[in-house]
């Protein structure tokens, strides 16, 4: 999946309900499959949770997505919204102390 430059990326739980999850498996049966709660599954797929390694691994394995892609676009998503707040945090910059 190429992302341009600046195109904000998507979320990996739209990623995986739209392009991974066949036509049909609904939450209930794919949370079955993955072995983890439907609430869980649900959050995710819905863009309330973020994905974890441990999800990826599992949709890797049952769904063929590899877990590296996955999580690959779970650090662009993040990456894009933390660009989006960087005026909100204020840090100083490091100054070595002169000797």
């Amino acid at each position: 999946m190429a992302i341009k430059i600046g195109m904000k990326p998507p979320h990996p739980g739209g990623f995986i309900k739209r392009s991974v999850l066949p036509d049909g498996l609904s939450v209930t049966d794919a949370a079955e499959v993955l072995g983890v709660g439907r609430p869980a599954l649900s959050n995710l797929l819905n863009e309330k949770a973020s994905l974890s390694p441990e999800m990826a691994l599992r949709v890797e394995k049952a769904f063929g997505v590899k877990m590296d892609t996955l999580l690959r676009l779970q650090v662009r998503y993040d990456a894009y919204h933390m660009r989006q707040r960087e005026d909100d945090i204020s840090v100083m910059k490091f100054q070595p102390a002169k000797a």
